[in-house]
């Protein structure tokens, strides 16, 4: 099994970014000049992804809008011989072929997942959160691809987490697995947002995941949890007992996006990383008193 296809949930209503997200998707928030989402979706394509499955609900037309063409603009700038901005343009709607369900209720990241069973048919597909910004010169999904190509079964991105913020994220129970210089764990059970006194590691999950089709199987079959929300975690629990499902820790800086200081932070230093902006931006960050 290669992979291929690439699906991110983006039904969410970004409540943390209030007011920002009244009136537009949290995945269109721009790290500098690029939504937060574009970021996902070329990882992606970096990753041998030739198929992108976007879940959208009500309020997320800007996203397909992005990735479309634009007549208008691109006539504009072609006019004016702007042809720098115009090149960066089509390259957004050249960039791949994607394809939108619509989530009308937001009921979890399960059932989100589940609503790219038609789509995605019987093949192995990585989920990716946009909110997961994972900066490194392989993707991080690549190196997941990497592994599943060579173990064929699932695996889950994840990070080592010290200290009591263990118990923000979904952590998992897990035994070393040989090679991939220590960095693959075979997983034996998953625990979401345990007590700190209770993680069974210090492994947490991150938001990537490469799956088989069996995981259709399992959420068709798993019972909705509070709120009457589909889980994942729950669909890939009952997935783990049918087949072997191993951790891998990604090499690479993780920005979590979705929260304000951890959007703050991959601002600065995604412009930092930028030949037209490092240099003067650097300058002025000096400049200030701190």
């Amino acid at each position: 099994m290669k992979l291929r296809k690439a699906v991110f949930p983006a039904a969410g209503l970004g409540t943390r970014f209030l007011p920002a997200t009244k009136a537009q998707p949290k995945e269109m928030l721009p790290l500098v000049d690029k939504p937060i989402i574009q970021y996902g979706v070329e990882e992606a394509m970096a990753s041998g992804c030739d198929q992108i499955i976007i879940i959208t609900g009500r309020g997320k037309q800007a996203i397909e809008d992005h990735f479309d063409v634009s007549y208008e603009l691109e006539k504009m700038l072609e006019e004016r011989k702007k042809t720098e901005l115009l090149k960066i343009v089509r390259s957004i709607s050249d960039m791949i072929h994607i394809a939108y369900v619509r989530q009308k209720e937001a009921l979890g990241l399960g059932h989100a997942v589940f609503m790219a069973r038609e789509l995605v048919g019987n093949e192995p597909f990585a989920v990716l959160l946009a909110d997961d910004v994972i900066d490194h010169t392989t993707p991080a999904l690549k190196q997941m691809a990497n592994v599943f190509e060579q173990q064929q079964c699932s695996v889950i991105a994840a990070q080592v987490v010290e200290g009591r913020m263990i118990s923000s994220y979904g952590v998992l129970d897990a035994i070393p697995a040989d090679g991939y210089n220590g960095r693959l764990f075979e997983i034996r059970n998953m625990v979401e947002k345990p007590k700190f006194e209770e993680a069974p590691s210090n492994l947490a999950v991150i938001g990537r995941y490469i799956l088989t089709p069996t995981i259709f199987e399992c959420l068709a079959k798993t019972q909705p949890g509070a709120g009457g929300e589909l889980q994942l975690t729950d669909g890939m629990r009952m997935l783990l007992k049918q087949e072997k499902m191993y951790a891998y820790v990604y090499e690479g800086k993780r920005y979590d996006t979705g929260d304000k200081l951890g959007f703050l932070k991959a601002t600065v230093e995604f412009a930092l990383k930028r030949a037209d902006l490092g240099g003067p931006f650097r300058e002025y960050l000096k400049g200030l008193k701190l």
